[in-house]
């Protein structure tokens, strides 16, 4: 989980752990991308604004890293233009904030098993 608002990246990580899943959090972009080499998560759940380099371009980087990892998008942002974007480059789900607990696990298990999750309107 990459979030730089850290009560929300706390109760991200609680509800993902309380499923069974590992979970590590990162405040930022950058620090995410530093932790590939270590360690490299089967998912992300990627934030759209952050400090420093932002979702779409922790994207990117990954990318053209080709690193296959799957990418759900979580943002209070109703940017359609970002959505779009993102979804064309691989993301395989966009939720708005604030995020339904049983939505986000679903996109996350989605996101394990290979499917996309149509981004809501």
């Amino acid at each position: 989980m990459v979030e730089d608002d850290g009560s929300v990246r706390k109760a991200f990580g609680r509800l993902v752990r309380s499923a069974g899943l590992a979970a590590d959090t990162y405040a930022s972009g950058e620090e995410f991308l530093q932790a590939i080499p270590r360690r490299l998560p089967d998912c992300v759940l990627l934030d759209l604004q952050l400090p420093g380099m932002d979702g779409l371009g922790v994207q990117a980087w990954l990318r053209a890293s080709a690193i296959k990892l799957p990418v759900v998008f979580i943002t209070a942002i109703n940017d359609v233009e970002s959505r779009d974007q993102a979804m064309q480059h691989g993301a395989t789900a966009w939720l708005r904030k604030p995020v339904d607990d049983l939505a986000l696990l679903e996109a996350i298990a989605k996101a394990l098993s290979g499917k996309n999750v149509p981004p809501a309107a």
